[in-house]
């Protein structure tokens, strides 16, 4: 706590300091670049590996980047969701899973989290993306499975977001894009799923993902 503390003290005498203009205008209001859904976990900092800015970037995190479809839960997931894109007026959102995920850990070893039922029960919402690792992976590694459980996911919760009305008429009207990204803790570098390739590659430019094609299956190397 102390440590924490002694940020804030540097936050507002130092960087508040350079940066009044900025935090002027953004009394007055935000006009945010894009809905960023990722995990919770703290390795993991949206506006230090896109290099943004305080209010360029309205943030969605939980367990897992799990986004319930619409009505299937009582979260705040849903209304964040109505509010940046029929309040903010957003036009991208960009959902963004992470290797060594501890939430596609427990949805891949459900033993290791029964002493964690609201755990256990936020991840069925990532039912699917367990289904189509054990079906479809069954003779994997454990290393390479949790690899392409994490980006099973990031499409799992594309397809979900896609239930909410407010994302489903922006999508009708080609008002609004979808993106599916990864990380790697290891190196730092991003990757953005392709529907041409149907894999994940090394982010140049973000490619516009609004449906996934085929049942073409994830490299457990593509990242």
């Amino acid at each position: 706590m102390k440590e924490l503390i002694k940020g804030i003290h540097q936050f507002k005498s130092e960087v508040f300091a350079s940066k009044k203009d900025l935090f002027e205008k953004l009394s007055k209001g935000q006009e945010p670049q894009a809905l960023f859904i990722t995990c919770s976990d703290s390795r993991i900092n949206p506006n230090l590996i896109t290099q943004t800015e305080p209010g360029e970037l309205f943030i969605l995190r939980n367990a897992g980047n799990i986004i319930p479809a619409h009505g299937a839960a009582n979260g705040g997931e849903g209304a964040t969701i109505e509010f940046a894109v029929a309040g903010l007026g957003i036009s991208e959102i960009i959902v963004c899973g992470h290797t060594d995920c501890g939430a596609m850990k427990g949805l891949l070893h459900p033993e290791k989290i029964k002493a964690m039922p609201t755990l256990c029960n936020w991840l069925s919402h990532a039912e699917a993306t367990r289904r189509i690792v054990s079906e479809n992976y069954p003779y994997e590694s454990d290393a390479d499975r949790l690899n392409i459980a994490m980006q099973e996911n990031v499409l799992v919760q594309l397809e979900s977001l896609k239930t909410h009305p407010s994302v489903a008429a922006k999508l009708g009207r080609g008002q609004l894009s979808l993106h599916g990204w990864t990380y790697k803790f290891e190196t730092g570098e991003v990757f953005a799923y392709s529907e041409e390739s149907g894999q994940f590659e090394h982010l140049i430019e973000a490619p516009k993902m609004v449906t996934r094609p085929g049942p073409k299956k994830l490299s457990a190397h593509s990242i």
